[in-house]
């Protein structure tokens, strides 16, 4: 790829990216804050504001690379966590889960928005309309994509806690420890497993198969409800 080929390729993933795995933090921050743990809160983390959760590398540095590096195949990042302390929540375990839940839940939302604004796209003017409508699609695939990773269950990731709230207590509590090592097997899904595979002939690509393909059916189904396929 050229230059423009480069810019033009991050111009249309920036503003999705950026607002995606943003807002998927400030949702986690809202919610808790409305369900008694104003943590979140007092740190400036519930708002609507990408600044204040961007991570540097996470959230810009590494997708960017991933991008780039893929060919518009493979994305992957993070915002800044925003904190949470579950006990101050009114009813914990309940309440764990509709946190958890929450930042899935804009994400998917979020989706749909960016689904539906394609109709305003198409009524703007020639020069911009490919510009805006690559942005909206992409958002809507951006947003798909987190809602489905961070929902499987697997902690520290929102699926898993999701799980670990509504397991029993026994249960709960030894799934919760999987979280030190939780983000060790992510990254083996999404990075070791599909090069080993590469490397010994056998297709490992697990993150395909768990959430690239299940993103492709919601993303196409999204998009059908809104009349455009």
């Amino acid at each position: 790829m050229n230059l423009s080929e480069i810019a033009l390729q991050l111009s249309v993933w920036a503003i999705p990216v950026i607002l995606a795995i943003t807002l998927h933090e400030a949702a986690h921050g809202f919610v808790a804050w409305r369900l008694g743990d104003d943590t979140a809160y007092r740190l400036g983390r519930v708002t609507f504001n990408p600044l204040r959760h961007i991570d540097l590398f996470g959230t810009i540095l590494m997708p960017a690379l991933l991008l780039l590096a893929s060919g518009g195949r493979v994305l992957f990042g993070y915002a800044k966590p925003v904190p949470v302390r579950f006990s101050r929540l009114h009813k914990p375990r309940r309440d764990m889960v509709l946190v958890a839940a929450a930042g899935p839940g804009i994400n998917l939302a979020m989706a749909m928005a960016a689904a539906v604004a394609l109709h305003l796209a198409m009524a703007m003017p020639e020069e911009a309309r490919p510009w805006v409508a690559n942005n909206l699609i992409n958002g809507v695939w951006i947003n798909v994509l987190l809602c489905v990773f961070n929902l499987l269950p697997i902690p520290p990731l929102d699926g898993g806690r999701v799980v670990a709230g509504l397991l029993p207590p026994a249960l709960a509590r030894p799934y919760a420890r999987l979280e030190p090592v939780g983000i060790l097997i992510v990254l083996a899904c999404v990075f070791l497993l599909p090069w080993l595979g590469s490397e010994i002939g056998l297709d490992l690509n697990v993150f395909r198969w768990l959430v690239i393909a299940p993103t492709e059916t919601i993303s196409e189904a999204i998009l059908a409800l809104a009349g455009f396929r």
